[in-house]
């Protein structure tokens, strides 16, 4: 694009909730380029309805958005292949791990997937934390 935003990722899977919410808090920023991959079609339509303009869906979609973030975001079951009730395919899962983008991923404790720490806050509350992390990055540049 030719400018120094920042590319921010939101991946997000089954209905796009947390995906959405994200892009309702950042989507504004006109410091963030924000992209979403959804891996299913209603996630990317939720995220989409969050205010992202930029969005795909799908496998593919998850591993060339990888390659261009600066930050990804998402349930932390991106990182997991098989998470989201069998949405994330070991191939995305390696993307979103692999990428040198820094990575801040919401404890979800769903799909026997149990994050020790997250002491059962309210989703809404971990969103929050997300935001300001990526905020962070942004004031900072330390993305």
């Amino acid at each position: 694009m030719g400018d120094n935003r920042c590319r921010v990722l939101i991946i997000d899977g089954q209905g796009g909730r947390i995906g959405k919410q994200l892009a309702e808090a950042i989507g504004q920023d006109p410091r963030i380029e924000l992209t979403a991959a959804g891996t299913n079609s209603a996630a990317t339509v939720n995220m989409m309805k969050g205010g992202v303009r930029t969005a795909a869906t799908g496998e593919n979609a998850v591993v060339v958005g990888c390659r261009r973030a600066d930050i990804i975001a998402g349930p932390i079951g991106i990182v997991i292949a098989d998470a989201l009730m069998g949405e994330v395919t070991p191939r995305m899962a390696a993307a979103v791990g692999q990428s040198l983008a820094k990575k801040i991923l919401i404890p979800v404790n769903k799909c026997d997937n149990i994050v020790i720490g997250t002491g059962g806050r309210p989703v809404a509350e971990l969103i929050e934390e997300a935001v300001a992390l990526i905020l962070k990055a942004v004031n900072s540049g330390a993305y």
